[in-house]
């Protein structure tokens, strides 16, 4: 199969994929304890959407169906597809940075930076909201950030940031970050639930703020590592042969690294700690498509959020009227996921 018939099959997929992923939002929408139909919950959804809303009435739906689907369903499945495209793509890109398939999007620490900021703000009782984003989310954010600065601050060798230094300094840093809030799990019992709650991962907060703010950013670093899979597929080559092509590795990678770790502070402060959703998806779409990350990327953002819409999905109607954290059902996907790679591994090993 030659180039151009590579690339208008991967453009067909990638339209057969939107269509699934706009299907999916539909029917998840559907999925909940309060009896709307499937027909009503589609002409609510169309009824917003440009050019075609002009064809659906509302009149004879109810009021509560309405909110209930516009205030509640809807922006909980697309803050999950924006989350799950985010963990992704930034999964997808660290793999390569760190020519590693079991390298995840919280490898360099940012998810307990924003753990440790969560925590805090829940047991100092701080309250109020910035642009939509409630206090606990902002010092999350706030977290994920100032761990970012610390990791490469500490991993940094003149100009250079080495890879080892990296991957070790968000280890270090995972570590004592963890320690610091069982020690205040210790002294502040009363909170400990909320603090599990938010650390296991959940969209059941999302709101029409969150998309808002989250669509523009995580769109915009979903094009730039986008941009950027040509250098990444040089960079797998290793990092002399890049050089040699006139590739500057170390300015790409801290550009790049910057990107992921922004995007996975936004993510991880409006949804708490989800994990194996960058390790599981990218690895999926290298196996299937290979490892031209022109491919991957985009197939990744599109594989994220199919993902974790099917997981918040099960999280919900599992065992009602209790919610599972969604955290917990992609850890049911993603252990024996990474347990397989870790086997693969062991037998070229061998």
């Amino acid at each position: 199969m030659s180039f151009i018939e590579k690339k208008k099959h991967y453009n067909n997929l990638f339209i057969l994929g939107v269509i699934l992923l706009f299907i999916l939002i539909i029917f998840s929408t559907y999925i909940g304890v309060a009896d709307i139909s499937f027909k009503q919950t589609s002409v609510i959804i169309l009824s917003k959407l440009p050019m075609v809303n002009k064809y659906f009435n509302l009149n004879n739906i109810k009021e509560t169906s309405k909110l209930i689907i516009l205030n509640l369903r809807l922006p909980r499945v697309l803050l999950a597809s924006l989350v799950g495209s985010g963990l992704s793509v930034v999964g997808a890109s660290f793999q390569s940075i760190f020519k590693n398939p079991m390298a995840d999007p919280y490898i360099l620490g940012v998810s307990s930076g924003a753990a440790f900021g969560a925590t805090l703000t829940l047991i100092l009782g701080l309250s109020g909201s910035f642009l939509g984003m409630g206090s606990t989310a902002i010092g999350a954010f706030i977290g994920a950030i100032i761990t970012a600065i610390v990791v490469y601050s500490i991993a940094r060798v003149g100009k250079k940031i080495p890879t080892t230094m990296l991957l070790l300094a968000g280890i270090a840093m995972s570590f004592m970050l963890s320690s610091f809030i069982s020690l205040i799990m210790i002294f502040k019992r009363e909170q400990i639930e909320n603090i599990i709650m938010w650390t296991m991962g959940s969209l059941g907060a999302a709101t029409w703020e969150q998309i808002i703010l989250l669509t523009p950013f995580i769109l915009i670093g979903i094009v730039l590592l986008y941009i950027f899979s040509r250098h990444l597929n040089i960079m797998l080559l290793g990092d002399d042969t890049a050089k040699n092509l006139g590739i500057n590795t170390d300015k790409i990678k801290k550009v790049l690294m910057v990107i992921s770790s922004i995007i996975v502070a936004l993510v991880v402060s409006v949804s708490g700690v989800i994990g194996f959703i960058g390790l599981i998806i990218p690895h999926t779409i290298r196996m299937i498509f290979g490892a031209d990350n022109r491919v991957i990327i985009p197939f990744s953002a599109l594989g994220g959020a199919i993902f974790l819409i099917i997981c918040d999905t099960l999280a919900r109607i599992l065992v009602p009227p209790t919610e599972i954290p969604v955290g917990i059902i992609t850890s049911l996907f993603g252990v024996p996921f990474f347990i397989k790679i870790l086997y693969s591994s062991k037998k070229k090993v061998i």
